[in-house]
């Protein structure tokens, strides 16, 4: 065996035809599903940006609740404090 056909997995021939069959059908799935090359590059690139996103938004999220929780927790503690302080 060739070391062609070892990186191949099979001889020439054999691996074009394969690639024209399985390159037929998933640009007869795409057409069916009204689908180019750029709207799958597109679709990948948007959902990466989504992902980096929602990321942030978790953290933001986070961020907001422990804000939330300081506007009570924090005058509570002063006020503590201060009542504390002339015992």
């Amino acid at each position: 065996m060739s070391a062609l056909n070892r990186f191949l997995g099979d001889t020439p021939l054999r691996v074009i035809l394969k690639l024209l069959v399985v390159s037929f059908l998933v640009g007869l799935v795409m057409n069916a599903f009204g689908w180019s090359p750029m709207d799958v590059l597109y679709g990948i690139r948007k959902f990466f940006i989504d992902l980096w996103n929602l990321g942030f938004h978790a953290i933001d999220r986070f961020l907001g609740y422990i804000l939330l929780g300081a506007a009570i927790v924090v005058p509570a503690f002063i006020l503590l404090r201060i009542a504390n302080f002339r015992k």
